[in-house]
């Protein structure tokens, strides 16, 4: 028994929008590629259902944007008031040591 073949993703999307296309039959895909008709056809499918995604994804990463802009000015302000408390303490650390 063969082992199963490990196609990348790249692969699977060439395959997929030639199926997508139907310029030639399924058969003819699979026979190019040397893989088993249902293979391209669960491809074609997985593609399909999938390609909304890639439109969703501007939103989510807009909405990850704005989040970590937040952290980032949350962290800078925190950054800012720890810098003016180690400067309040170094001065009253030096006068406190004036002996």
């Amino acid at each position: 028994m063969g082992r199963r073949k490990k196609h990348d993703s790249a692969f699977k999307l060439k395959v997929a929008l030639e199926a997508i296309k139907e310029e030639i039959t399924v058969s003819e895909i699979a026979s190019n590629y040397e893989i088993h008709p249902q293979q391209v056809r669960q491809w074609k499918r997985e593609f399909l259902q999938n390609a909304e995604s890639v439109f969703q994804k501007d939103d989510v990463d807009k909405k990850k944007v704005e989040e970590l802009e937040t952290e980032k000015e949350d962290l800078q302000s925190l950054i800012g008031q720890q810098t003016i408390e180690i400067n309040f303490l170094k001065k009253n650390l030096k006068k406190l040591n004036i002996d």
